[in-house]
């Protein structure tokens, strides 16, 4: 095996040694009964790889431009881009549909590891070294305290993990004037991956860059230059995903707006203590031996100043951005990140590992290197004491691990001692990695939201889901009670509920006026439960109450509304349904309660409690703006006249007369097309010879549809085309906005590329001589 190779498989077998073992220890999923579906893990990471598994299976209701299932029609281009474009999302193929949350946890594991592999690979190629040390080192690094506690719940951080080492590769490939056509492929892959974490992940290569021309005599202008073309072109070429991700983000419903406060000082150093855990702290645990020599590097006489100094500052000015309002800016694409602010840690636990490798390169410190970083590891512990982060287990495995490493570092250099010194400093890490993990496991239970796992309950629903599809002719709901954030995604069925960083603001402002709820404040929609709202999009049948229910009190996908103004909604969700359907459906109450025989609805969307109107069941709301809102719901058929229905505070109450609902159905479904047929990237239907006005599509009027003759406007929030000439006949197309442009730049980034190709190579640099030779 190649002499950088070399590592590389060990690292990975600890790295996954040790993100398995800790949850073993857990006894999480999958080797315990405690489950893993938290926050965005259950939220989106998962029902979206699902989804990702129904379109390479050809199960999907959509296309890779275009998603039936979620948000009643929403763009899907951007999600791909932002949560599975990575190279190991089309694994989850491999998988049984039903073993969808197995196929999550093993790519987890296999990026984890993975990242492992291509520090210690790295490693090896920036300078000489013992080979296991790479090994501990590169399974160091994939195993800080980020990677346990953050990214393993949000797996698409990973390969931001994976691309810190592969863009410091490039970044050596530009300074010694090599592989002029791999270094924009790799950038691309890693853009391309999860731009979020790349766009970090390439801060922090041009940092490492930066040192390694200030240790060495490479040219730097035209290094620079030519790391500039690099990334500039990998970049380009992953612009296709790359532009639509972006535009669709400026589309979005605006989240939560938070103004950066910096951790407090005990506590971030706490963080560098294995076994702790905090949401809104930087996760720098490293394993001991990082810690150690990289400070060690400081105080050794026989790594050049300029070495030592350069790599202790980069190590210092990466801790201390991450604390100062602007330049957390900027590694957040100067936005501060709803949830925790410390995305970029994973950075300078890479920077760290670097250091270490650094000073290693010059051989083991010395007894006078190794009792200065020592003194450097205390004294940051010490700063951390007052902590309430820090845990009892924290100071044991901490105290034990820098007195085995510092004792395998004292050890005689050859023989069975090194064997020794091996076995001390990987137990050290597997100790620390697997009690950290464990910890974060258990601590993120207690403190995020999470959701029940997949099980049977879940494959009964899913197949009863799927006996009842009708569609195009008709859409299912896959209901409530709610699994997570996109159930139809995950369960099956086309509704209304829908969970992303790119949720529509014409989606999130519509749901709203008709009556829907959500929370993270509107980005995260929730199924609408109402019959009125069920006949205008054409639901014919829901998960209720354990069971599928199905109606024909319903309109097809494509309507034609009288000529007129489109609605123009108020604060009242009962008139703007109303307004929608073109009828009066609903009744005022008369002294506070509804008249028998009709059905009671409250709005109440910040109210919060149990809601009921006589025998019925109750009805629990959890409404308060911003972050949530209260869904429209039913309380149920008033059957005693003028029972009042109890409620937790303030509401309107609507009386919805069944019968009137049928008749205006009745009416509107002889306007509606006489034929419609559902492609992966738009929609195609016969309307009825003489038609006048506009033709409603039901769904979302979002940026990117494209309509034959006419250009499509909104009525109400949904898709519709004006008609004129007598037309009969509707064809709409959706492009994701920014997908014709991000193709032009791609193709432009390639025909650059293939110019760099054939055109003159440029004289490579010498590599920087090894500083000592080292026995492997």
């Amino acid at each position: 095996m190649p002499n950088a190779k070399r590592p590389c498989p060990l690292a990975a077998l600890l790295a996954a040694v040790a993100v398995c073992g800790g949850d073993a220890v857990a006894r999480v999923f999958p080797f315990g009964p405690r489950h893993r579906a938290v926050n965005d893990l259950a939220n989106q990471f998962v029902p979206f790889h699902a989804h990702l598994w129904d379109l390479l299976r050809g199960r999907a209701d959509g296309g890779p431009l275009l998603d039936w299932q979620a948000g009643w029609g929403t763009s899907f281009l951007p999600d791909y881009g932002t949560y599975l474009s990575s190279p190991f999302a089309p694994l989850v193929a491999l998988f049984p549909r039903g073993d969808i949350e197995y196929a999550v946890y093993a790519i987890t594991v296999l990026k984890t590891a993975t990242a492992a592999a291509a520090m210690a690979f790295l490693l090896r190629r920036l300078g000489p070294g013992t080979w296991w040390w790479a090994s501990v080192l590169g399974a160091s690094y994939a195993l800080c305290g980020w990677s346990l506690a953050e990214g393993t719940y949000n797996p698409m951080w990973l390969d931001g993990l994976i691309a810190f080492p592969l863009l410091c590769l490039v970044g050596e490939w530009s300074r010694e004037a090599r592989r002029p056509l791999l270094g924009p492929l790799v950038v691309a892959a890693c853009w391309f991956a999860n731009f979020y974490t790349a766009y970090m992940a390439t801060l922090g290569a041009g940092l490492v860059l930066l040192v390694r021309l200030a240790v060495t005599d490479s040219p730097r202008l035209r290094t620079l230059g030519r790391a500039a073309l690099t990334t500039g072109l990998g970049i380009g070429l992953a612009a296709p995903v790359l532009v639509p991700v972006f535009l669709g983000s400026r589309h979005a419903h605006p989240g939560v707006v938070r103004d950066f406060v910096a951790a407090d000082g005990t506590d971030v150093l706490a963080r560098l203590l294995p076994v702790t855990y905090g949401f809104a702290t930087p996760a720098a645990f490293v394993c001991t031996a990082v810690p150690l020599l990289a400070a060690a590097l400081l105080f050794r006489r026989d790594a050049p100043g300029r070495e030592r100094w350069a790599w202790g500052a980069l190590c210092a000015a990466v801790a201390l951005s991450m604390q100062w309002g602007p330049t957390h800016l900027v590694w957040h694409v100067f936005a501060t990140p709803n949830g925790s602010p410390y995305r970029q840690t994973f950075v300078l636990s890479g920077v760290l590992v670097l250091a270490a490798w650094t000073g290693l390169a010059h051989g083991l410190p010395d007894r006078r290197a190794l009792l200065g970083g020592a003194a450097v590891v205390l004294a940051l512990t010490a700063g951390a004491l007052p902590s309430p982060l820090v845990t009892s287990w924290s100071l044991l495995l901490a105290g034990a691990g820098l007195a085995a490493v510092a004792g395998a570092l004292l050890l005689p250099r050859r023989g069975r001692y090194g064997l020794l010194a091996a076995l001390l400093v990987t137990g050290t890490l597997l100790g620390q990695a697997a009690a950290t993990t464990a910890y974060a496991d258990r601590e993120r239970l207690v403190r995020l939201d999470d959701y029940p796992p997949w099980g049977p309950g879940h494959e009964r629903r899913a197949a009863a889901l799927a006996a009842a599809d009708g569609w195009p002719a008709y859409r299912t709901d896959s209901g409530l009670p709610r699994v997570a954030g996109n159930d139809p995604l995950l369960l099956g069925g086309q509704g209304a509920a829908y969970y992303s960083s790119h949720t529509p603001a014409v989606l999130t402002e519509t749901l709203a006026a008709l009556g829907g709820g959500w929370t993270s404040r509107g980005r995260n929609l929730q199924s609408l439960d109402n019959p009125v709202t069920d006949a205008l999009f054409g639901v014919g049948a829901r998960w209720r109450d354990g069971a599928v229910v199905r109606t024909d009190v319903r309109l097809p996908l494509v309507t034609v509304r009288p000529p007129g103004p489109p609605p123009a909604y108020g604060p009242s969700p009962f008139r703007n349904q109303e307004l929608l359907l073109g009828a009066r459906v609903y009744e005022a109450p008369h002294a506070g309660a509804c008249r028998v025989g009709t059905e009671v609805f409250l709005w109440a969307p910040d109210a919060t409690g149990p809601a009921r109107l006589g025998d019925h069941p109750p009805v629990h709301l959890l409404g308060g703006g911003p972050k949530r809102r209260a869904a429209l719901t039913s309380l149920g058929v008033q059957r005693v006249p003028g029972l009042k229905p109890v409620l937790p505070g303030p509401g309107e109450l609507g009386c919805l007369d069944h019968e009137r609902l049928r008749t205006a159905v009745t009416t509107l479904r002889a306007r509606a097309a006489t034929s419609i047929h559902v492609t992966p990237d738009g929609i195609r239907a016969t309307l009825p010879p003489g038609s006048t006005g506009t033709a409603v599509v039901a769904a979302p009027r979002i940026a990117g549809w494209h309509c034959e003759g006419a250009g499509p406007v909104s009525y109400g929030g949904l898709l519709a085309v004006p008609l004129h000439d007598g037309r009969t006949d509707l064809s709409c197309a959706f492009r994701p906005p920014g997908l014709r442009a991000g193709l032009a730049t791609g193709a432009l980034a390639a025909l650059l590329l293939l110019g760099v190709a054939v055109g003159p190579r440029p004289v490579r640099t010498r590599r920087t001589p090894r500083s000592r030779p080292h026995p492997d």
